[in-house]
Protein backbone atom coordinates (compact mmCIF):
# COMPACT_ATOMS: atom_id res chain seq x y z
CA UNK A 1 0.00 0.00 0.00
CA UNK A 2 1.20 3.38 -0.80
CA UNK A 3 2.41 5.67 2.32
CA UNK A 4 -0.25 8.07 3.66
CA UNK A 5 0.27 11.38 4.01
CA UNK A 6 -0.93 13.10 7.40
CA UNK A 7 -4.35 13.95 6.08
CA UNK A 8 -4.95 10.61 5.04
CA UNK A 9 -4.11 11.12 1.52
CA UNK A 10 -2.59 8.45 -0.72
CA UNK A 11 0.71 9.63 -1.83
CA UNK A 12 0.07 7.83 -5.10
CA UNK A 13 -1.28 11.24 -6.86
CA UNK A 14 -4.63 10.09 -6.31
CA UNK A 15 -5.82 13.59 -6.67
CA UNK A 16 -6.09 12.91 -2.57
CA UNK A 17 -8.74 10.58 -2.45
CA UNK A 18 -9.05 9.28 0.95
CA UNK A 19 -8.21 5.89 2.49
CA UNK A 20 -10.77 3.96 3.47
CA UNK A 21 -10.25 1.92 6.92
CA UNK A 22 -12.67 -1.03 7.79
CA UNK A 23 -13.57 -1.08 11.51
CA UNK A 24 -14.64 -4.59 13.00
CA UNK A 25 -15.80 -4.09 16.50
CA UNK A 26 -16.61 -7.05 18.54
CA UNK A 27 -19.56 -5.16 20.13
CA UNK A 28 -19.44 -7.40 23.17
CA UNK A 29 -22.31 -6.78 26.45
CA UNK A 30 -19.27 -6.22 28.95
CA UNK A 31 -17.41 -2.75 29.16
CA UNK A 32 -14.34 -3.33 27.08
CA UNK A 33 -17.33 -5.14 24.11
CA UNK A 34 -19.05 -1.90 24.36
CA UNK A 35 -15.82 0.11 23.91
CA UNK A 36 -15.29 -1.26 20.92
CA UNK A 37 -18.54 0.48 19.46
CA UNK A 38 -18.41 3.51 20.85
CA UNK A 39 -14.55 4.16 19.45
CA UNK A 40 -15.66 3.28 16.42
CA UNK A 41 -18.51 5.74 16.32
CA UNK A 42 -16.30 8.42 17.78
CA UNK A 43 -13.63 7.43 14.83
CA UNK A 44 -16.20 7.80 12.23
CA UNK A 45 -17.25 11.32 13.73
CA UNK A 46 -13.82 12.91 13.89
CA UNK A 47 -13.27 11.41 10.40
CA UNK A 48 -16.44 11.15 8.19
CA UNK A 49 -16.01 9.17 5.16
CA UNK A 50 -12.59 7.71 6.15
CA UNK A 51 -13.99 4.73 8.20
CA UNK A 52 -16.62 1.82 7.66
CA UNK A 53 -17.43 0.43 10.85
CA UNK A 54 -19.18 -2.94 11.37
CA UNK A 55 -19.09 -5.19 14.06
CA UNK A 56 -18.67 -9.12 14.25
CA UNK A 57 -22.55 -10.33 14.99
CA UNK A 58 -22.86 -9.46 11.35
CA UNK A 59 -22.67 -12.65 9.23
CA UNK A 60 -19.49 -13.80 7.61
CA UNK A 61 -21.04 -12.76 3.84
CA UNK A 62 -22.06 -9.15 5.09
CA UNK A 63 -18.83 -8.79 7.12
CA UNK A 64 -17.33 -9.17 3.62
CA UNK A 65 -19.48 -7.29 1.36
CA UNK A 66 -19.46 -3.94 3.95
CA UNK A 67 -15.47 -4.30 4.08
CA UNK A 68 -15.57 -4.41 0.70
CA UNK A 69 -13.02 -1.78 -1.16
CA UNK A 70 -11.32 -0.69 2.49
CA UNK A 71 -7.83 -0.30 2.00
CA UNK A 72 -7.03 -1.57 5.77
CA UNK A 73 -9.58 -3.90 8.02
CA UNK A 74 -8.39 -2.75 11.93
CA UNK A 75 -10.34 -5.20 14.00
CA UNK A 76 -10.83 -3.92 17.39
CA UNK A 77 -11.49 -6.35 20.64
CA UNK A 78 -12.30 -5.71 23.69
CA UNK A 79 -10.68 -8.82 25.71
CA UNK A 80 -8.51 -11.63 25.05
CA UNK A 81 -11.00 -13.48 23.67
CA UNK A 82 -10.68 -11.70 20.30
CA UNK A 83 -14.26 -12.75 19.09
CA UNK A 84 -14.19 -9.95 16.28
CA UNK A 85 -10.71 -11.10 14.93
CA UNK A 86 -12.06 -15.31 15.11
CA UNK A 87 -15.01 -14.06 13.10
CA UNK A 88 -13.00 -12.25 10.22
CA UNK A 89 -10.90 -15.19 10.36
CA UNK A 90 -14.18 -17.37 9.74
CA UNK A 91 -14.58 -15.15 6.68
CA UNK A 92 -11.22 -16.03 5.34
CA UNK A 93 -10.14 -12.03 5.96
CA UNK A 94 -7.34 -11.42 7.95
CA UNK A 95 -7.14 -7.71 9.53
CA UNK A 96 -4.26 -5.13 9.24
CA UNK A 97 -4.49 -4.48 12.34
CA UNK A 98 -5.32 -6.04 15.78
CA UNK A 99 -6.00 -3.50 18.64
CA UNK A 100 -7.24 -5.56 21.78
CA UNK A 101 -9.11 -2.43 24.91
CA UNK A 102 -7.36 -4.54 27.32
CA UNK A 103 -4.08 -5.07 26.35
CA UNK A 104 -4.05 -1.13 26.32
CA UNK A 105 -4.46 -1.22 29.88
CA UNK A 106 -8.14 -0.79 30.10
CA UNK A 107 -9.72 -3.46 32.71
CA UNK A 108 -12.93 -5.44 31.71
CA UNK A 109 -15.05 -4.82 34.18
CA UNK A 110 -18.29 -6.59 33.24
CA UNK A 111 -21.04 -4.25 32.86
CA UNK A 112 -19.23 -1.44 34.31
CA UNK A 113 -19.58 2.03 32.38
CA UNK A 114 -17.01 2.98 29.76
CA UNK A 115 -15.11 5.83 30.30
CA UNK A 116 -14.26 8.67 28.09
CA UNK A 117 -10.60 8.37 28.82
CA UNK A 118 -10.61 4.98 27.47
CA UNK A 119 -12.87 5.49 24.30
CA UNK A 120 -9.68 8.23 23.71
CA UNK A 121 -7.51 5.86 24.32
CA UNK A 122 -8.75 2.94 21.53
CA UNK A 123 -8.99 6.19 19.13
CA UNK A 124 -5.43 7.11 19.38
CA UNK A 125 -4.50 3.04 19.12
CA UNK A 126 -6.55 3.18 15.69
CA UNK A 127 -5.31 6.25 14.63
CA UNK A 128 -1.99 5.73 15.26
CA UNK A 129 -2.03 2.11 13.75
CA UNK A 130 -3.78 3.37 10.47
CA UNK A 131 -1.32 6.10 9.80
CA UNK A 132 -2.87 9.10 10.38
CA UNK A 133 -1.45 10.02 14.07
CA UNK A 134 -3.19 13.15 15.98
Amino acid sequence: MPALLPEGRNSAGDGGKKVTYALVTCSGISNTGKLTTQAALMLMQRRPGQYVWMHAKQSTATLNEEIGDSEEVIVIDGCGDCCAKKKLSASRLAPHHHIIATELGIEKNGMADVQFDEIEKVVRAVMNKGGHPE
